[in-house]
């Protein structure tokens, strides 16, 4: 058998490239949308790819498996569980619970295990010529390395009201499924730490079921299915506003991509007058970069690992935009983006130094550091603005401080001050600097960043109340 674990650090998701050797042939679990990855894996150790599966319609990421289909003539292998509005909407193999799929000597077997979502199966493989017992579970969002996947991404993300509480008492019933499997079987998830389809998954890239019936908090309640599902629903993270995009073009007939975007350079006249038709322009240099200079209406997203997750809170798909990047950068930010689906991409622009030569004036973020932030922290004439997640907030934030969540303020803009000086701050500055550029391009004159943070702020001892 041939196994190679595949991992996207900007979403942090999993896929699996799976061989026979013996036979020549290949099968991908959940691919990522920028499909070469496989290709060259598959040409490297002379094999076909011909079964492609997927656990589940996902909702954090673009699936690749369209795309790989076409390039390889691989079959699509899909859940048809979860009934009536879960069917994928274009030609595939249907799989239902206890269904088996030979690859070469290995075979999957399908377990159907709701409760992220109803239509969520996990794969069982065995590999015959070693063992007739199985090796692998593929999990998907099922189970992770310390948590389970989160079944209020429906309802919060999609707005299917009554969704959570239906599968938080799937996920009940599925983890009785797992608790049944040998503690030997390796257990390779859909996603790892950072992902927002969990609260507490681990950053180890696989586990064992004994391992996870040991450790993992989901198998501390094997007979009290309220306190279960209330911890299961509790804290959760906010979800990204992309998701419920993502859950209908993973299920839909959608237009395919089939290698990554080479991205048209722009004159700084172009970008001027996009700007001024509305066409934001995303600039993808650090958070200190862009600090000491930036073009006037632009949105400071990092190029880093958080890319494609904030773009999609700030973006919608109908909507062209730009990215301002060095070049050595664009090729890793349109997989990035294209992941997520994030594919009208007007052109990017090099530098600022464009706009400068040009005759622009780069305006500069006010950033105030610890010694400032506490004396404005205490002056009651100052609003005091927590970007972070409600979950962290509650943890312990600044007193008198308000939350407003970065990924909703621009439906928020009313909670900010425009009379009083105002003082954002997040954990540690990235979403301060995203919020900076929102707020300043949003005509707020008044605002300071408090870049350093709660990082900062908890290191030097700081009080915070809860």
């Amino acid at each position: 058998m041939f196994f190679q674990h595949v991992y996207d650090k900007s979403l942090a998701q999993a896929s699996y490239f799976i061989g026979c050797q013996k036979a020549g042939v290949a099968a991908v679990i959940d691919p990522k949308r920028d499909v070469d990855t496989y290709l060259e894996i598959a040409k490297a150790n002379n094999m076909t790819i011909t079964h492609i599966f997927e656990t589940h319609i996902h909702a954090d990421f673009l699936a690749g498996s369209r795309e790989l289909a076409q390039l390889t003539g691989a079959q699509l292998y899909l859940s048809d569980e979860g009934g009536e509005g879960w069917e994928y909407e274009f030609p595939h193999v249907g799989l239902k619970d206890n269904d088996i799929v030979k690859l070469g000597n290995l075979s999957f077997k399908v377990l159907h295990t709701p409760g992220h979502t109803p239509e969520s199966i996990s794969f069982l493989l065995t590999d015959h010529p070693a063992s007739n017992e199985p090796v692998m579970l593929f999990t998907g969002d099922f189970v992770f390395v310390g948590d389970i996947g989160r079944p209020d991404l429906l309802e919060k993300a999609a707005g299917m009201v009554g969704t959570q509480d239906k599968g938080a008492k799937q996920m009940y019933q599925s983890i009785k499924k797992f608790n049944a499997l040998a503690d030997y079987i390796q257990v390779w998830p859909g996603h790892g730490a950072g992902s927002a389809c969990g609260k507490a998954l681990g950053a180890v890239p696989s586990t064992t079921v004994g391992y996870e019936k040991a450790r993992n908090w989901a198998f501390q309640y094997p007979t009290d299915e309220n306190g279960f599902t209330k911890y299961l629903l509790a804290d959760q993270p906010e979800p990204p506003k992309y998701f419920a995009m993502m859950k209908k073009l993973n299920k839909v007939d959608r237009p395919l991509l089939t290698e990554v975007p080479k991205l048209k350079k722009l004159s700084i006249d172009e970008v001027n007058s996009n700007m001024a038709k509305g066409v934001k322009l995303l600039d993808a240099r650090p958070k200190t970069e862009f600090a000491a200079g930036f073009i006037p209406g632009s949105l400071n997203i990092q190029g880093n690992n958080s890319f494609a997750t904030w773009a999609g809170w700030f973006l919608t798909y109908d909507e062209p935009f730009m990215i301002l990047a060095d070049e050595s950068m664009l090729d890793d930010l349109t997989r990035k983006l294209m992941r997520i689906g994030l594919d009208n991409i007007a052109g990017y622009l090099p530098s600022v130094a464009e706009y400068s030569n040009a005759g622009g004036t780069l305006e500069k973020v006010n950033l105030v550091e610890l010694a400032e932030a506490k004396a404005l922290a205490n002056d009651a004439t100052v609003q005091v603005v927590d970007l972070r997640g409600v979950a962290e907030f509650n943890a312990g934030h600044l007193k008198g401080a308000d939350n407003v969540f970065v990924g909703t303020l621009p439906n928020n803009l009313d909670k900010i001050s425009k009379d009083k000086k105002v003082m954002i701050h997040c954990q540690g500055g990235d979403r301060a600097a995203i919020a900076y550029s929102i707020l300043v391009k949003n005509g707020f004159k008044n605002i300071v960043n408090y870049s350093g943070g709660m990082n900062e702020w908890l290191n030097a001892g700081e009080p915070v109340v809860d």
